[in-house]
């Protein structure tokens, strides 16, 4: 009787077992050890003389939401077609591994300084930006960049890819598709950065970052029918702080939602003091946008503070939607079934204001002041605001013009058929103590009901 045949599996050598740990498996790029070796080598063979050399980080802008889109077969595919244009795109003589994730990383031995570095750089961009082909589909993807240049930004391993690191995350910080070399001036403006964020927290948590209002009144006769609230934080030791500064901080770090959350409940709670037919409209940043419980934190702290969600009108951007258009979607009709409207705000100066219009519902539309500014000096605006209140009355939308300064626009924006209006010929954005006071100068019934009870 004969001996099974059992196979025995190859034994790996040295060199192979030390060659899989630092490579890619997904890719067959090195890993984040390669890379570390091949900076380590590059640095001991230039420490007599210490010529420059560059290391960047390549990151995909807007990965996750189309890994999560097609899946993580399609993602891999991604990745893959990432690494190979990497690689027959870099300069002679670099070297090109993949880090976690969706984010790659190069060392660049003949790149000394900055503006080559930032020429590397827009050619990778370049190269990354040219659709993706799944077989049955094609999608597009950006990247941004951070590079460190070697000794300036760093003598060790560690400390340049920290600098990359900074350098990307401020290319993060911008927008899509940005480079940045890393720089000492950047250093201090992330430290800077780091420092205001922490001080947003400790606001959050003291309950300093306050709400201010704005009205919006109906054109036809200058009535008050509602107010935006906006964020105003005013520090001790920081003074005034602008919120195109720190609510984008506080979305980049991860803390939009709870500063959100306290200026809802804060502006909640004031607008129980003001006629009941008076509409509140509070802006969704858009991390909220991609958050599933949005709906739900949102009517809890309505409900705590007993605001009937009908009086109440979200504002989001064109830029949000874009961000999960099926979560989106989503909150927007949950929201919606609550008696919820939903703005979109800044219309105009998005990259595709008519296809938001019809891929989403909405109840408004704001006119971004960039068009109600030029009204009265410039035709192409004034017909452009016309196209917009013609389009809006057709797909029964209000429409409201924001950033009237003068009489003469708010004239122009009547004549035209414009409903709404909201700017600093109005009002400008004030307290809660004032805009009661305002509402008393400008509020018929509840000017009535003031003098009853004084």
């Amino acid at each position: 009787m004969g001996q099974a045949d059992t196979a025995t599996p190859p034994q790996l050598g040295q060199n192979e077992l030390q060659a899989m740990a630092y490579t890619d498996q997904l890719t067959g790029l090195g890993n984040r050890y390669r890379l570390r070796d091949k900076v380590r080598l590059l640095a001991s063979e230039r420490a007599a003389d210490p010529a420059p050399f560059t290391v960047g980080i390549v990151n995909l802008d807007g990965f996750k939401p189309i890994n999560d889109l097609f899946g993580s077969v399609a993602g891999d595919e991604i990745l893959c077609q990432v690494a190979h244009r990497l690689k027959a795109c870099v300069p002679d003589g670099a070297t090109v591994t993949r880090h976690d994730g969706d984010e790659f990383a190069i060392i660049l031995p003949l790149i000394f300084e900055r503006i080559s570095a930032e020429r590397t750089g827009q050619m990778i961009k370049d190269v990354l930006s040219a659709p993706y082909d799944l077989g049955d589909r094609n999608v597009r993807l950006s990247a941004s960049l951070g590079f460190a240049v070697y000794p300036f930004a760093g003598a060790d391993f560690e400390e340049l890819m920290k600098s990359a690191e900074t350098a990307l995350y401020r290319s993060k910080r911008r927008g899509r598709g940005q480079i940045t070399v890393y720089s000492r001036e950047i250093a201090q403006e992330m430290k800077r950065a780091t420092q205001l964020e922490q001080a947003l927290r400790n606001a959050i948590i003291a309950d300093t970052v306050d709400v201010h209002f704005q009205p919006i009144v109906r054109l036809a006769d200058n009535r008050v029918v509602g107010f935006e609230a906006l964020a105003r934080w005013n520090d001790a030791d920081l003074g005034f702080v602008s919120p195109a500064v720190f609510v984008p901080l506080a979305e980049e770090r991860g803390f939009i939602d709870t500063l959100s959350e306290t200026l809802l409940r804060k502006a909640a709670e004031a607008t129980l003091a003001w006629p009941r037919e008076l509409f509140l409209s509070f802006n969704l940043s858009s991390a909220q946008l991609m958050d599933p419980r949005t709906t739900l934190n949102t009517l809890s702290i309505l409900n705590s503070v007993g605001f009937d969600p009908r009086r109440l009108e979200l504002e989001i951007t064109e830029t949000a939607v874009m961000g999960c258009a099926d979560t989106a979607h989503r909150i927007f009709s949950e929201l919606r079934d609550f008696g919820i409207k939903i703005s979109l705000d800044d219309f105009g100066t998005g990259q595709s204001s008519l296809g938001r219009l019809r891929d989403f519902t909405f109840d408004k539309v704001k006119i971004d002041r960039a068009f109600v500014s030029a009204i009265t000096t410039d035709r192409t605006s004034e017909h452009i605001i016309k196209a917009i209140v013609t389009m809006c009355e057709g797909l029964d939308l209000e429409v409201v013009a924001e950033g009237i300064e003068t009489v003469a626009e708010a004239d122009r924006l009547r004549a035209l058929g414009c409903g709404m209006g909201q700017g600093y010929f109005f009002g400008k954005p004030a307290d809660a103590a004032a805009t009661l006071r305002y509402l008393s100068e400008h509020h018929h019934e509840f000017a009535l009901v003031d003098r009853a009870s004084s």
